[in-house]
């Protein structure tokens, strides 16, 4: 009967087919991970005291950049202790609380790029009503939920895997706790908790994208009746840097976790992570920064500000 129950820890088998080359895998991940730290932070504080960015806009993009933040912190850290340990274990109850808010966090973000689609959507299809349609008080209300629904989502998809038998052993095949290897471990049935993960998926992953997909479908058919090429090239520029944040983000998940759990191929899918939670959150930043003419002229003042401080003391 012990067997039929959870085991008390983990063992995290990361990158151990590299060896003893793990070590030198630490200090790429690490430059990496603080790249994508500073570059993400960097993004909210110039949304928090640069007034030109007090807009519905520029306060979805500063949510997105702190979820890119909380989602690397999930699951990068522990990757990179254990590229210098030889048995990598994790806790029970930390590798059902790590589960819990990577899960949380990335189901967020999609709803916040469904927001930032919407208000691109309403800024370029509706200009006129765009301050009544989005309101501050409307915003809030937007991101509240899309912090709120995935949150309370998980709690009983993280319950289920705790009520879950482990008798396949102990071992997981990835660098965090993640839904397809450790499903894997299970000797229960988990047709139904493969059901419940596929529910949540199009709740969360699809619907927002096709929220996102309609959006552009009405600000496309939108712009082509503007009748300059200069103004139909300013209102694709508005959105350039969104879609490419649309096409990375749904691309890899959409391959990842939208199919059913134990058809997954593992190594593959360890491999598209990796790109998602450290890769991704790297490039976030400059394609904000450089595809973004108001981001890049808050920066040069910003840039400017900071020289005539120097000079004047």
């Amino acid at each position: 009967m012990a067997n039929l129950s959870h085991p008390s820890e983990f063992i995290l088998l990361g990158f151990s087919t590299l060896g003893e080359l793990q070590v030198v895998l630490y200090g790429p991940f690490l430059v990496l991970y603080l790249l994508a730290f500073v570059g993400n932070a960097i993004i909210i504080v110039m949304v928090l005291v640069d007034a030109h960015l007090h807009t519905p806009m520029y306060f979805f993009l500063g949510n997105f950049a702190l979820l890119e933040i909380f989602v690397t912190m999930t699951a990068v850290p522990k990757m990179l202790s254990d590229l210098l340990v030889p048995t990598k274990t994790i806790s029970f109850t930390s590798s059902m609380v790590q589960f819990y808010f990577y899960f949380s966090f990335g189901s967020t973000s999609f709803l916040i790029l469904a927001d930032m689609a919407m208000d691109r959507f309403v800024a370029i299809c509706h200009p006129l009503r765009y301050g009544t349609f989005m309101s501050w008080e409307v915003c809030i209300r937007l991101a509240e939920a899309a912090w709120a629904a995935p949150f309370l989502a998980m709690v009983p998809t993280v319950l289920s895997r705790v009520q879950l038998s482990y008798c396949h052993g102990n071992i997981i095949n990835h660098f965090f706790c993640d839904n397809a290897p450790l499903l894997q471990l299970a000797c229960s049935d988990t047709s139904l908790l493969e059901f419940w993960d596929f529910m949540l998926s199009l709740a969360f992953v699809l619907s927002s994208f096709l929220v996102t997909l309609v959006s552009y479908g009405y600000i496309v058919t939108t712009v082509l009746r503007i009748p300059s090429a200069s103004g139909r090239q300013k209102a694709f520029s508005t959105c350039s840097s969104h879609l490419t944040l649309v096409f990375i983000g749904y691309s890899s998940t959409i391959f990842v976790y939208v199919r059913p759990s134990k058809a997954h191929s593992v190594e593959l899918n360890k491999m598209v992570v990796l790109v998602t939670s450290i890769l991704t959150p790297v490039l976030n930043p400059f394609i904000l920064t450089f595809r973004n003419e108001t981001v890049k002229t808050v920066i040069r003042g910003q840039i400017q500000r900071l020289k005539s401080l120097k000079n004047s003391a």
